[in-house]
């Protein structure tokens, strides 16, 4: 008796394995080729190049997939966020300048905030939101106190931080208090 019940240990053992083997090979298939090999979305120049509006009529409305109810909706193509209303309203939208890492395509939700912080590039921001990480950069919303866009000096440097304006920046800190819903999209 002992030796049947090893025996289907062992079968259940081995078909959790196989299970858990074709799972990670789907997830791999849908990894884009950008990403494969540890590499953040972002890093590299013609990457940023090749990115286009999505609707070229009204690259301002709201895309489709990008969630319901109220949230941050973040395009990494279209370089863009709209702030959403629990109706599926958008209150405002704006261009922005992301850092040299890209968040995942995704929902998340704002863990922390600041009023004032030193962004990773050495430049005074206001009005921090922060949302997720990636390989250990935080990655958030925030606008320049002296106005820039925040040109970096040493493009080597990970930053995670997206710019937007002062304007936009006050609009995104008043929306975007803990727990709203951030959803990233191509």
């Amino acid at each position: 008796m002992a030796g049947s019940s090893s025996g289907i240990v062992a079968g259940l053992a081995a078909a959790a394995l196989g299970t858990v083997a074709f799972l990670a090979y789907q997830a791999q298939a849908t990894v884009p080729a950008s990403l494969r090999g540890g590499r953040a979305a972002n890093a590299s120049a013609p990457a940023a190049a090749t990115k286009a509006p999505r609707d070229l009529h009204n690259p301002t409305a709201l895309p489709s997939g990008s969630g319901t109810g109220e949230r941050v909706v973040y395009s990494v193509d279209d370089d863009r966020v709209w702030l959403v209303s629990p109706g599926n309203r958008v209150q405002r939208t704006f261009p922005v300048r992301p850092g040299s890492v890209d968040p995942l395509p995704g929902l998340y939700w704002v863990t922390s905030r600041s009023n004032t912080a030193t962004g990773t590039d050495g430049i005074p921001v206001e009005h921090v939101v922060r949302f997720t990480s990636v390989d250990g950069t935080a990655i958030g919303f925030s606008a320049a106190v002296d106005g820039s866009s925040g040109t970096m000096a040493d493009p080597s440097v990970k930053t995670g931080g997206i710019r937007e304006n002062r304007a936009d920046g006050d609009a995104l800190w008043k929306f975007a208090t803990i727990g709203v819903p951030v959803m990233v999209i191509r």
